[in-house]
């Protein structure tokens, strides 16, 4: 892809963006977080596909209106969450897209403190887990349902403890398993793909249970003794309650950090 084209991206800059698209003092973010946001948008106007080479780190910082050592932190969050493949020696590229969604727009684009994106993969999400706990309900076996018990507890310890990793690794653990008692690859895949969307904004500090980590255990408490006892309508019900419920949490901590606001 030819890289002649220059988008119009504003600086790199630590504060958040008012309506008029002008940098509000008071309400800092992170610059690596502004920057990485940028990057996207840039790959995104110049319409650039994986395998695309990117300019050089100092070519982005004088772009962007960034410093070298924010450009390459920005490098790295997008590293991780595989937007951008750091080649030693060769330069960047836009990462290859993987998974079931990796090379669509949406999964290879998608940024995790855009409050519509994070709207889109709640809905998707929503279609996904509802057909899988409706199915678990129907056709989990003995051993499906230790594994998702096993996964709430985890949870419960984690929440008790204070051990948020402990905590997410129970959440990871609870909705793959869910998915599994569905008995339907697919299904299976796309929530692991799901969740590895929603877990980029983890990586950039934004996290979605949050204040209601306690009301998240007894969710998947809800979820599982439904799926138990066979009872699909009531396993769908308490899925609704708990994505909403981590929806509201994702909304509040993306208009607190982006926007300065406090949502009731």
């Amino acid at each position: 892809m030819a890289m002649d084209a220059e988008p119009v991206i504003s600086p790199g800059d630590s504060a958040s963006a008012g309506d008029d698209g002008h940098a509000e003092p008071g309400r800092y973010r992170p610059g690596y977080e502004v920057v990485a946001e940028q990057i996207l948008q840039f790959i995104a106007e110049l319409e650039m596909s994986p395998g695309d080479r990117m300019p050089t780190e100092k070519e982005l910082a004088a772009r962007l209106g960034a410093s070298r050592t924010v450009v390459r932190e920005a490098i790295k969050i997008l590293s991780a969450t595989g937007r951008v493949s750091a080649q030693r020696g060769r330069g960047l590229y836009v990462a290859d897209g993987q998974g079931v969604l990796g090379g669509t727009g949406f999964g290879g684009f998608f940024i995790p403190t855009n409050l519509d994106h994070i709207f889109m993969l709640f809905e998707f999400r929503r279609v996904q887990e509802i057909a899988a706990s409706r199915l678990a309900a129907a056709q989990a076996s003995p051993a499906e349902l230790r594994v998702i018990e096993a996964a709430v507890q985890t949870c419960r310890h984690g929440h008790q403890s204070g051990d948020l990793a402990r905590f997410e690794a129970g959440d990871d653990a609870f909705h793959l398993a869910v998915a599994a008692a569905s008995h339907n690859f697919f299904l299976v895949a796309a929530v692991r793909e799901a969740r590895r969307l929603q877990r980029q904004a983890s990586v950039i500090g934004i996290r979605g249970v949050g204040g209601h980590a306690a009301e998240a255990v007894e969710e998947h408490d809800a979820i599982y003794r439904a799926i138990r006892d066979g009872r699909p309508d009531a396993a769908a019900e308490a899925t609704v309650v708990h994505l909403d419920n981590t929806l509201l949490d994702y909304r509040r901590e993306i208009q607190r950090r982006v926007f300065g606001e406090n949502l009731p």
